[in-house]
């Protein structure tokens, strides 16, 4: 196995970090989605650290904003894209196959920009929301996020034989990669439970085990299954969810 090899492609495909090329090699394929969460820890890393850093020289209306874009800057805006994609497919209540065609198009839609607007306004609003000292435990959200895609390009249905969902799916070494994205899960609950606590880490889980399965109903009905750009939408969403859900911890909880 050529870890390093398969680490490399994980962060050159989902992120603007810059990694040694190696050739995807269908060995290296096989645990590629492995290291998948290791980017959402990056991102968490680099939002607590921009926060700091802006409280310190007293930019608190930035602190309140630049974290919302750091993980687009991180990724790229690779996962953005997909829900900008979905968003405009579904917006044309078409059938299945018409759906899919719309995800192919590179022409974006009036509904993705509306989609994307709304996204950034309400994560603005509900990040703004959130109290300090829960943004250590919002850094696991970005594990989360990624280790439920990867879990669900394993195991959910294809909704077609190709793509970048395809061919992650179909070369990865799916029992494995199963099992690390429910062991990324649990160190991210436990983090969160240390660094947030209870209420934190139990309705971080409720929300982010519903949004997984809305992810999975909506898929098959609307597309047939997945694809690359709904699994960027998921990502997208869960992200949203989480953070809207950490706020109403600050709210009511703490």
């Amino acid at each position: 196995m050529n870890l390093l090899g398969s680490l490399a492609i994980a962060f050159s495909m989902y992120s603007v970090i810059p990694v040694p090329q190696v050739s995807w090699t269908k060995e290296r394929m096989k645990y590629a989605m492995c290291f998948f969460p290791l980017i959402g820890v990056v991102i968490g890393a680099l939002t607590y650290g921009s926060v700091l850093v802006l409280t310190m020289l007293k930019l608190d209306w930035m602190a309140k904003i630049l974290p919302v874009l750091v993980p687009l800057i991180v990724t790229g805006g690779i996962h953005m894209d997909g829900f900008l994609d979905v968003t405009d497919a579904r917006a044309s209540h078409a059938p299945v196959e018409k759906k899919l065609e719309i995800l192919k198009d590179p022409h974006t839609g009036a509904f993705a920009i509306i989609g994307c607007c709304v996204y950034l306004l309400l994560y603005v609003a509900v990040f703004g929301e959130m109290k300090p000292v829960l943004l250590g435990a919002y850094g696991g959200i970005f594990v989360i996020s990624r280790a439920l895609s990867g879990l669900a390009v394993v195991t959910f249905p294809m909704a077609k034989n190709s793509g970048l969902a395809a061919s992650f799916s179909g070369q990865a070494q799916k029992k494995t990669v199963a099992v690390t994205m429910w062991c990324y899960l649990v160190l991210a609950e436990g983090w969160i439970l240390y660094a947030g606590g209870a209420a934190a880490a139990s309705i971080t889980a409720v929300g982010a085990a519903l949004t997984f399965l809305y992810y999975y109903r909506m898929a098959k009905k609307e597309f047939g299954g997945i694809t690359g750009d709904l699994a960027g939408y998921f990502l997208q969403v869960c992200e949203l969810v989480l953070t809207a859900v950490l706020a109403a911890v600050t709210r009511f909880a703490i």
